[in-house]
């Protein structure tokens, strides 16, 4: 496994398992879905637990919803060997790096949610349990482009304690929720906080843009990657994946997490675990969402869809005829590329942004033929496409 940094200085932005894959905020180049198609829907039951006393509501208490959660969450130790040999040298024998994260049970079949840059390039992998029992996985399948992977352990069932996966389209801002993981390796430590924002898009290892990621001010640290963000139900909302460091040379929590939704993990688990990979659709344009301010500075056709700037050579996007932007200007500090196409539609559906035009792609797959609607100009006109396969990067 790389050794790298974590740290990015300029955005200050880092992927919470140590010794983990460096990852930052940022757009995203080559638009492609991050969803992927599948008509599999994972469903797991609720974690047992003891006579655990309920709210009215439902809600539990922090230390109920850990006793009933932890023992779901695990250790992962990944494992990696690399040649100390350079250029011209004989052959030194393999230093083994390590990278520590966490996971947690998502069924009874021994499936382990985690992140993908917790896993990445190790040679092996070992899962440690409550009970002090650590396991050898096998990887069965990754996704660079969310940063998830589910992992496999060969166990009796009875020893295992899946957690639930709420809903994260019903989270709102405010809510209360607790991180369980294992920070610098410190098992299953448990945070508390808030849902502090919605809607935050960051970048994936491969530099895609994972959607709809949910912001918390529980505190989480190196280690935590890959473990589960809970709500006041003990249901899984998200996946905690990276942090904020805020720069300046700041290397743990200074209260902005961020987690992958639940409602991506469970369409991603679902296509790693029926085929071990994701096949997502793709059209192969660079663009950015029309804000009202740029529509009426320069008189665009529409207020609202998104604007091609960019139209990747041998790409679904050039065969169709879209046109790139041509003319750079910069509108509330936001550079833009004008002169494109407009898209303001795919596959009968309306799109406002470059979030909800990678939320449909997400309901297609690869050879699907759609009508782009779009205005180039003040011309509204409709496009025959065919999509593409993302490529492994933008």
């Amino acid at each position: 496994m790389n050794a790298r940094s974590l740290f990015l200085r300029a955005s200050g932005l880092v992927a919470v398992a140590l010794l983990g894959g460096l990852v930052a905020l940022g757009g995203v180049a080559l638009t492609g879905d991050l969803g992927g198609g599948t008509t599999t829907v994972v469903e797991n039951p609720p974690a047992p637990a003891a006579a655990t006393p309920v709210a009215a509501d439902g809600r539990l208490s922090i230390s109920d919803i850990y006793d009933r959660a932890a023992p779901g969450v695990v250790q992962i130790t990944s494992t990696s060997r690399q040649s100390g040999a350079g250029p011209g040298s004989p052959l030194e024998p393999a230093t083994p790096e390590q990278a520590l994260g966490s996971g947690f049970v998502l069924d009874k079949a021994g499936h382990i949610v985690t992140n993908y840059h917790v896993i990445e390039g190790a040679d092996t992998i070992e899962v440690s349990f409550s009970n002090q029992d650590t396991l050898t996985a096998k990887l069965v399948g990754s996704d660079p482009s969310t940063d998830l992977a589910v992992l496999r352990v060969e166990t009796s069932s009875r020893g295992l304690r899946p957690l639930e996966l709420g809903n994260s389209d019903t989270v709102r801002v405010g809510d209360p929720v607790i991180a369980i993981g294992n920070p610098f390796g410190l098992d299953r430590t448990a945070t508390a906080g808030i849902v502090s924002a919605l809607q935050r898009p960051i970048t994936a290892p491969n530099g895609y843009t994972i959607d709809h990621v949910i912001q918390t001010d529980a505190p989480i640290n190196k280690g935590n990657s890959g473990g589960p963000l809970l709500n006041d139900r003990g249901q899984v909302i998200g996946v905690n994946s990276q942090i904020s460091t805020g720069g300046g040379g700041v290397a743990g929590n200074v209260g902005i997490g961020f987690a992958v939704p639940s409602n991506t993990v469970k369409m991603i688990a679902a296509q790693l675990i029926d085929s071990g990979q994701v096949d997502r659709a793709f059209i192969g344009i660079g663009g950015s969402t029309i804000e009202p301010e740029l529509a009426r500075l320069f008189r665009l056709p529409v207020d609202a869809g998104v604007l091609v700037e960019r139209v990747g050579a041998a790409t679904p996007a050039s065969r169709a005829g879209l046109r790139a932007g041509t003319s750079d200007t910069v509108v509330a500090g936001q550079s833009y590329t004008l002169g494109g196409d407009v898209i303001v539609a795919i596959a009968g559906r309306r799109v406002a942004s470059l979030e909800e035009l990678r939320d449909v792609l997400a309901t297609h797959k690869p050879g699907d033929s759609v009508e782009l609607q779009i205005y180039r100009g003040k011309a509204q006109r409709t496009l025959e496409l065919t999509l593409g396969r993302q490529p492994v990067a933008p």
